[in-house]
């Protein structure tokens, strides 16, 4: 979970991660869609998302594609879940706490 949250923790690392998320792109097509970014920044970007096991990379000829792994991101998924789902849940009693308090003076 670690070293997926310090590889998400750059936002041109998430935006590559967007890119990547409904297709498969190679490093020059994911480069270009950064003005200001060198394509060895990308590159580099791209090696340190592979490492953390947030995008798969394949090779077709000489070129490599790279698509995003989901699945790389679920021990953080579930450890954010544990406090959406506390924050539900005591959303859920106070809302019943309140109906409660308006039952009782009507």
């Amino acid at each position: 979970m670690e070293t997926a949250l310090k590889a998400i923790a750059a936002p041109r690392r998430r935006a590559i991660l967007r890119l990547v998320r409904d297709e498969e792109l190679s490093a020059g097509e994911i480069a270009s869609h950064f003005e200001d970014v060198t394509r060895p920044a990308v590159s580099q970007d791209l090696t340190l998302l592979k490492e953390a096991g947030l995008v798969d990379e394949r090779r077709n000829g000489t070129r490599r594609l790279y698509r995003a792994r989901p699945e790389g991101l679920a021990e953080l998924r579930e450890f954010l879940e544990e406090f959406w789902d506390a924050r539900l849940d005591a959303l859920k009693r106070e809302a019943e706490r309140e109906e409660r308090k308006k039952d009782e003076h009507d």
